[in-house]
């Protein structure tokens, strides 16, 4: 498939509601889109670097720049059959994968409707529906929290991720506990802490989470691989794992005993599925994270 032309439009759009996290608040959220054309059919993907660094290093800036530079003239009038081969033509870009995740969700887009298949059915997928959970932010007061995760909880969802970040953790998380204490609870610092005061997490063993994500740098396999011996909960990483390579050396040093995959953190769906591969033939759960 020829790829014939690359269009790239930077969005930003105002949040229904402001939200906060250990490394600020927001109330709009940036993307850029990725449009792809080839044989007369338009692939459309989203790059989901925001505007600021807080989450990554990459920015809606710093993504168009590596789009617009790099990742379009290597693949431009050039024959791509796969996503996989897309891949090996921006090997040479280091890092950015968010920037080479939007262009690869744009070439699934073209290649599922060239083949007149669902993501699904490429992917061989095998189930109809997926559970969902809701991310919420940090919120006015623990009161506030539970009537939030309560009104999320009356429209269906099934799992809730609350935003902590130091003194703003353990009191909130027990206050839902007791609130909803048969809810799939999990809580995500990111990067909020730090070895020398983690242990102030270790209260939340008692309150049975599925997990706690991202709890010290998104660069320190090693200090996640103590805490997690000291914790019972089950240590999810996020902004740590941006490659397969990443999650082999996180399971091999027991850092942790859950991976989010977020195709638009990891570079892609092809490699969020090489990851997901890798966590399956470990015994390791996975769940997906959007941020879409």
């Amino acid at each position: 498939m020829k790829i014939d032309c690359i269009a790239l439009t930077h969005l930003r759009m105002p949040l229904v509601k402001p939200f906060e996290t250990s490394f600020g608040r927001i109330v709009q959220r940036d993307c850029i889109l990725v449009e792809i054309s080839g044989e007369g059919l338009l692939g459309y993907g989203e790059c989901v670097a925001d505007r600021d660094p807080g989450y990554s290093y990459e920015t809606s800036n710093t993504a168009w720049h590596i789009l617009k530079d790099f990742i379009a003239p290597a693949i431009l009038g050039k024959d791509l059959e796969s996503p996989h081969e897309y891949q090996n033509r921006v090997i040479a870009v280091r890092g950015h994968p968010m920037a080479k995740a939007g262009v690869e969700m744009a070439l699934w887009d073209l290649l599922g409707k060239r083949q007149g298949q669902s993501l699904r059915e490429l992917l061989s997928g095998v189930r109809e529906k997926v559970g969902v959970g809701v991310s919420i932010g940090i919120q006015a007061s623990p009161e506030k929290l539970v009537e939030v995760v309560g009104d999320y909880l009356s429209q269906g969802y099934g799992r809730i991720k609350i935003k902590i970040k130091p003194g703003r953790d353990v009191v909130e998380t027990r206050a839902l506990r007791i609130a909803f204490p048969d809810v799939q609870l999990q809580v995500d610092a990111n990067s909020a802490y730090t070895l020398e005061n983690a242990m102030q997490l270790k209260p939340l063993d008692e309150l049975h989470l599925l997990l706690i994500e991202q709890p010290l740098a998104e660069d320190d396999l090693w200090d996640h691989s103590r805490l997690q011996a000291r914790l019972s909960t089950s240590i999810c990483l996020d902004e740590s794992i941006l490659s397969e390579r990443h999650a082999r050396q996180a399971l091999e040093m027991k850092a942790c005993r859950v991976i989010n995959i977020k195709a638009g953190r990891v570079g892609g769906l092809s490699q969020a599925v090489a990851i997901h591969d890798l966590c399956y033939r470990s015994g390791i759960p996975v769940w997906c994270g959007g941020m879409l």
